[in-house]
C-alpha cells in the first residue's frame, strides 16, 4: 500500500520538490508505462499541434534554444521543457522565452497529484508530466522536448514527436544506455517515429540509429547525406533536398547545433506547418 503524503494547497514550491523527491522508490525507473498512464488521464499526451523531441550526448540545450528562437521569431507560440537547471527549477519549462511563476508549477503538481493515483512516478516524470500540463494550458503551437536520459525509455518518450532530433552520440550513462556507441544510438533513436522526420547531427552515426528508422518507418535525414552545411569565415550555407539556404550570419552557437535545427525546422515547413 502506497501512502501519500500530499503538501498542502498552500505549500511553496521548494516543499513539493522536497516531497516529489522522495515519493518515488528510486531515483531513476526507465520507463514508459507509469507515465503514460498518469498523461493519459490527464489528457497531455498531445501538448502542442507540432512537437520537436530532441535527444543527443551533447547539443541538445542549445539546439532547443535555436528551434526556440527561430520559431517564436516566426510568429509560433512555443514552450521548451529542458533539464536540468542551474539555479531554479522554474528554469525547466519555458512559455515564449519565459519562466512560468512558481504558482503555476505548484498548480500543476496538484493537478499530477490528484491524477495519479496510486500510481508512484519519479521526481523526472513528475516533472515532465508538469510541463505537458502546463503546455496544455498555454494553447501553445509548438513543444520541444528535451530528453533527459537516453531516448526510448526516456519520460518525454510518451509523446509522439512530429520531427525528432538526435545531436550527437557519444559515451555517456553507459551504466544505463550501454557499453559502446552503438546501443547508445539505439536508445537514443528510440524517440523516432513511423513517417515521421527524423533528424540526425552525428557525422559518424552508428548503424543502429539507421536501424531503428528502418524499423520503425522513421523518414531518416542525416547529416552529410540527406542535408549538409559549409562554413566561410564570413557566413555559411544550408542545403537539403527542399533546396540551398546561402550567405546566413554566422550564428552565435556553434554551427553543428545551429545547422541541426534548420534541418529540422526545413521538414517542418515541408510538412506545411
Amino acid at each position: 500500500m502506497i501512502i501519500k503524503r500530499t503538501p498542502q494547497a498552500a505549500s511553496p514550491l521548494a516543499s513539493w520538490l522536497s516531497y516529489l523527491e522522495n515519493l518515488h522508490s528510486k531515483t531513476i525507473d526507465l520507463g514508459l508505462e507509469r507515465v503514460s498512464q498518469v498523461a493519459a488521464r490527464l489528457g497531455v499526451l498531445k501538448p502542442a499541434p507540432f512537437v520537436f523531441t530532441v535527444a543527443g550526448t551533447n547539443g541538445k540545450g542549445t539546439t532547443c534554444r535555436t528551434l526556440e528562437s527561430i520559431l517564436m521569431a516566426a510568429g509560433y507560440k512555443v514552450g521548451v521543457y529542458s533539464s536540468p537547471h542551474l539555479v531554479r527549477y522554474t528554469e525547466r519549462v519555458r512559455v515564449q522565452g519565459q519562466e512560468l511563476p512558481e504558482s503555476a508549477h505548484t498548480a500543476s503538481f496538484a493537478e499530477i497529484e490528484s491524477a495519479r493515483g496510486d500510481i508512484s512516478l519519479t521526481y523526472f516524470e513528475y516533472g515532465t508530466l508538469s510541463a505537458l500540463w502546463l503546455f496544455k494550458q498555454a494553447q501553445l503551437d509548438v513543444v520541444i522536448l528535451e530528453v533527459g536520459l537516453g531516448g526510448r525509455l526516456d519520460a518525454t518518450n510518451i509523446v509522439d514527436a512530429d520531427v525528432a532530433i538526435v545531436t550527437s552520440i557519444a559515451l555517456d550513462h553507459t551504466d544505463w544506455l550501454g557499453p559502446d556507441r552503438e546501443s547508445i544510438g539505439r536508445e537514443k533513436a528510440g524517440i523516432f517515429r513511423s513517417e515521421k522526420p527524423a533528424i540526425v547531427g552525428e557525422p559518424e552515426m552508428p548503424s543502429t540509429i539507421a536501424d531503428v528508422a528502418q524499423e520503425k518507418g522513421a523518414l531518416l535525414q542525416r547529416r552529410g547525406v540527406e542535408w549538409n552545411y559549409s562554413v566561410t569565415d564570413h557566413d555559411w550555407t544550408f542545403s537539403d533536398a527542399h533546396g540551398t539556404l546561402e550567405n546566413l550570419p554566422l550564428p552565435l552557437v556553434p554551427q553543428p547545433n545551429a545547422a541541426t535545427a534548420l534541418a529540422a525546422l526545413a521538414c517542418q515547413r515541408a510538412g506545411g506547418q
